[in-house]
């Protein structure tokens, strides 16, 4: 398994509190948001993305459709993080 990729499991599943979960209980490709996968909401998405920018130095300024296509998935987050890592 990719290691950006266990890591950002261990982000989310910590910075939101998903006692629940196990971080090896998220599928790479799953989807975070929405029926069908995580069910995550726009508060932990809010969430996530201040995690994310403390681990990652990733800044996410507005929501687009390019930023929730980036946020579908943890193997989307990986591909984000590499390539914007430290442009906050």
């Amino acid at each position: 398994m990719d290691e950006l990729e266990s890591e950002i499991k261990v982000l989310i599943v910590k910075a939101l509190s998903l006692e629940d979960l196990s971080p090896d209980d998220i599928g790479a490709e799953e989807p975070l948001f929405g029926e069908g996968g995580l069910g995550l909401d726009s508060i932990d998405a809010l969430e996530l993305g201040v995690a994310l920018r403390k681990a990652y130095g990733i800044k996410v300024e507005t929501v687009s459709d390019e930023v929730r296509r980036h946020f579908a998935s943890v193997r989307n987050l990986a591909a984000f993080i590499r390539a914007n890592r430290g442009q906050a």
